[in-house]
């Protein structure tokens, strides 16, 4: 059973010169380090199964970003947030998350 994972995070200080991409790249880690049960998309090359809603314009700040995650089994949004909140740099902070 799969399980989506919908949190909201902020985008501030010199993080908003971090790029899509790259913010992409940084939740992958982080919730790798996090260990999470995360999906990964089938075929050649695998990744995790990750979507930002809005790709923000570099450097911009922002309060209210949307992802969504895929999970495998389940997790605690409490649990989630302050697991994948240890992994994150200065600047990226998890508000909070809801299973969709």
């Amino acid at each position: 059973m799969n399980y989506k994972m919908k949190f909201i995070f902020s985008k501030k200080g010199m993080m908003r010169l971090i790029s899509h991409l790259d913010l992409m790249r940084l939740f992958m880690r982080a919730m790798r380090r996090a260990d999470f049960p995360l999906k990964m998309s089938e075929g050649f090359n695998p990744h995790v199964k990750l979507s930002i809603a809005r790709a923000l314009k570099l450097g911009l700040e922002s309060d209210g970003e949307e992802a969504v995650v895929v999970l495998t089994m389940f997790v605690r949004c409490d649990d989630f947030c302050r697991r994948l909140q240890a992994q994150l740099p200065e600047g990226i902070r998890i508000k909070n998350a809801v299973l969709v």
